[in-house]
């Protein structure tokens, strides 16, 4: 892809792209280790040991969600927000310094083709960030807006959760090895298929003259000022909106849940509504795990289980509001059809194979 904005050699007075390639870097490798790498190489010794990774932060050691309120809401948002902020700080950053550091065409040359080959490097893109969806989200923006095409965007937003290599230790350890082959298989359908899907369903704009105003963007102030303006923009659209979102599912999550019992069985019914309810709910990285540990230990059929294992991590109310701009409305209409249509097919897998 070539642009003829693109200078080899940065203007007076501004910085050498390699700097700005050099702090994406920093960030994302620093970032990661401080949040993901480190504390998940530590908790995989203590998945093995323990055969556990902590109670479920849907409902702890009940058997049942507490019921709708205003303390059950805030309960939920601050063991949710604990759990995932440093997180969301990083994917912030890196989301916005995609857009400002990288030189303008770096993004639309690696991620910017609606082949199969731009779908497969999203996905591998996506695996050392094991980040939750939500947190992945600001890094799916950055992407989006530096023209990587839906497809591509779309595997690297799936890949994060149901890819997640530190998640699939903690499934094996935890639930046992036959479910992280369950998660792999039907995590490399859902990340590699939905996003050839998202690609067919998307009109593919200009990509060059997107290029070409990006670039006119980006000469017309100083990238760091311009990475600040971004960040800032970024938080106040997000968050608020994240926040409210988080709060209402943590609400409701008695409606989407209902009292975890041996009658929750495999029967379609209860497979496709735990299906629907893991795809709309939020939870942070590797919460499936002590949640499908806890409802199969009050006796819950497995089906709804391999539900919740591929409908819990990958999307969720919160995210797909992040989103709603960076994707056309009828490629991630699909694209949530899609999981929920895998969680069942999860469920019933789970209900043939255990």
């Amino acid at each position: 892809m070539e642009l003829t904005a693109a200078k080899s050699s940065p203007a007076p007075g501004r910085p050498h792209p390699m700097v700005g390639i050099a702090i994406v870097a920093l960030i994302a490798i620093a970032g990661l280790f401080y949040v993901k790498w480190s504390p998940y190489y530590a908790r995989a010794f203590a998945a093995a040991a323990n055969h556990a990774i902590g109670k479920s932060i849907l409902m702890g050691t009940d058997a049942a969600a507490p019921a709708p309120s205003w303390d059950a809401a805030v309960g939920y948002a601050l063991a949710y927000g604990k759990a995932i902020w440093q997180a969301m700080v990083l994917g912030l950053l890196l989301g916005s310094a995609i857009q400002a550091l990288l030189p303008v065409t770096w993004v639309a040359r690696l991620l910017g083709r609606t082949g199969f080959g731009s779908v497969l490097a999203g996905g591998l893109l996506s695996l050392p960030g094991m980040m939750c969806t939500c947190c992945a989200a600001p890094v799916v923006m950055g992407l989006r807006r530096q023209q990587a095409a839906p497809g591509a965007a779309m595997a690297f937003w799936l890949g994060n959760t149901v890819l997640n290599p530190a998640t699939l230790v903690f499934i094996g350890f935890v639930l046992g090895w036959q479910w992280t082959g369950l998660r792999l298989a039907l995590g490399l359908v859902m990340v590699l298929g939905l996003g050839l899907l998202a690609n067919r369903v998307s009109p593919m704009p200009d990509q060059a003259a997107a290029l070409l105003a990006l670039q006119a963007e980006a000469e017309a102030q100083n990238p760091f000022v311009r990475w600040l303006k971004i960040l800032g923009r970024m938080a106040v659209r997000l968050i608020p909106e994240y926040v409210v979102i988080v709060l209402a599912l943590g609400a409701a999550r008695a409606w989407l849940f209902p009292a975890i019992g041996p009658e929750i069985g495999n029967q379609f019914i209860w497979i496709a509504a735990f299906a629907i309810a893991g795809t709309l709910f939020v939870i942070p990285t590797a919460g499936e795990v002590p949640i499908i540990q806890a409802m199969l230990s009050l006796g819950m059929g497995v089906g709804p289980a391999g539900a919740l294992l591929m409908t819990l991590p990958p999307v969720s109310l919160p995210s797909i509001a992040m989103l709603h701009r960076s994707f056309p409305p009828k490629a991630l209409a699909a694209v949530i059809a899609g999981v929920v249509l895998l969680g069942i097919v999860g469920g019933y897998l789970a209900v043939a194979l255990f």
